[in-house]
């Protein structure tokens, strides 16, 4: 059971923080089943209700040692193998819905690099590539950023140092 205060991913809503657990009163809900009211860090205005029962969409926060230890693993996680390019958003749909940052990687590697092949034949890039990327990068910076103590914003660039070495782990 996850407390108030605490952050949680919560599937597609990204990082949140346990507002509350407590009964519904509202009409056609179950008087006697608790929920977590989560509210979403980077999606204002928004509330999420999560049963408590059913709380398997959501998972704790990477510490900052697991967000570093990913991070320095990026260039070793393979990217997705897409055999049949008509299942393609099916792969990235799944990923994401792991709610698995690891996965989220290899989507954002995936992408990129089909964004650099279509780019060099002169194609731009699909939509279902540009809303799974954006997706899984907001997934995973907004995790990150929650997990290293730092802006969102700071996230790429963050990255980038570590995998060149610049910035200290």
């Amino acid at each position: 059971m996850y407390s108030v205060g605490q952050y949680v991913v919560c599937g597609n809503k990204g990082v949140c923080t346990v507002e509350d657990i407590t009964t519904l009163d509202i009409s056609g809900v179950d008087k006697g089943k608790l929920y977590y009211i989560l509210k979403p860090q980077y999606i204002t205005a928004s509330t999420v209700y999560v049963p408590v029962e059913n709380a398997s969409s959501l998972r704790e926060v990477l510490t900052r040692e697991q967000a570093e230890r990913l991070v320095s693993r990026i260039p070793e996680i393979a990217p997705l193998k897409i055999a049949n390019e008509k299942l393609v958003e099916q792969e990235y749909r799944s990923c994401m819905r792991s709610n698995d940052s690891t996965e989220w990687v290899r989507v954002i590697k995936t992408i990129h690099g089909r964004r650099q092949k279509r780019l060099q034949a002169g194609r731009k890039e699909t939509a279902v590539d540009g809303r799974y990327y954006k997706q899984a990068e907001d997934s995973l910076y907004g995790e990150l950023a929650v997990a290293l103590g730092m802006e969102r914003s700071q996230v790429c660039s963050y990255i980038a140092d570590r995998l060149q070495g610049k910035a200290p782990v």
